[in-house]
């Protein structure tokens, strides 16, 4: 997959980055509900409707992130992304392709997970929470990066996924 010279990314990958960000962010806040419904179902007991209703929007939203990851993904390769802001230096323009690469690993994987947890039980259940964290951590260290981009290194980055460029 070559890098294209575009200064910014196409409206289509901008808005499903946002959309995939929304709602893994609404997956990570809520997504302890999906736990309470499973756990009331094993025990035979009543489940909230708030809980019911937030478990079913975890399962949706997962099966959705998974669709336009899978979307994303085809986009990506199809036209490629803009060439690194900063260019001068081969390791810094790894860590934010190793970045993306990763978060489509969890993208792709935890929904995988969690389809697998939902319909088999554990140890899938087990392995999907674990994404939490990591989720969490990733995304700190992928905003951070962004913010040091457009406020120390001023380089435009943080505007290219903001601004269609092509």
């Amino acid at each position: 997959m070559a890098a294209t010279t575009s200064p910014g990314f196409s409206r289509a990958q901008i808005v499903l980055h946002w959309l995939i960000a929304a709602l893994v962010l609404f997956q990570i806040v809520f997504g302890e509900s999906m736990a309470e419904v499973i756990e009331a179902a094993e025990e035979g007991e009543t489940v909230s409707s708030l809980d019911s209703l937030l478990g079913t929007a975890h399962y949706w939203f997962g099966i959705a992130i998974l669709v336009l990851v899978g979307v994303r993904l085809v986009l990506r390769l199809r036209t490629g992304v803009p060439a690194p802001a900063n260019g001068a230096n081969p390791l810094l323009d790894l860590a934010p392709r190793a970045m993306h690469w990763l978060f489509y690993a969890l993208l792709v994987v935890v929904p995988v997970l969690g389809l697998l947890a939902y319909y088999f039980g554990d140890p899938w259940g087990e392995l999907h929470q674990l994404a939490k964290p990591a989720f969490i951590l990733l995304i700190a260290v992928h905003a951070g990066a962004a913010l040091y981009h457009q406020f120390v290194l001023r380089d435009g980055t943080l505007r290219r996924m903001l601004v269609a460029g092509r």
